[in-house]
């Protein structure tokens, strides 16, 4: 990373913006395994168990061109 941009001798660096970064001779990585497991603590759900994704990841979603419009609204902070 130090050939790409300028860096200080502060160390490696492991957290930006709330993100973890690890480094490697193998490429850099951004991950939230942190958050994710800070979120799990908050809501005292720290020792629940992993569950693989609950539905096919290789079905195509598409617009429902025949479906009733939903005003965005609604969803919006």
């Amino acid at each position: 990373m130090s050939g790409e941009f300028e860096m200080s001798i502060m160390g490696e660096l492991r957290f930006f913006l709330g993100l973890q970064i690890k480094q490697g001779p193998e490429g850099t990585f951004v991950h939230q395994a942190k958050y994710t497991r800070d979120i799990l603590k908050k809501f005292d759900m720290g020792e629940s168990k992993p569950m693989t994704t609950p539905m096919s990841t290789n079905t195509a979603l598409d617009a429902d061109e025949d479906g009733e419009a939903v005003d965005r609204r609604n969803f919006e902070g």
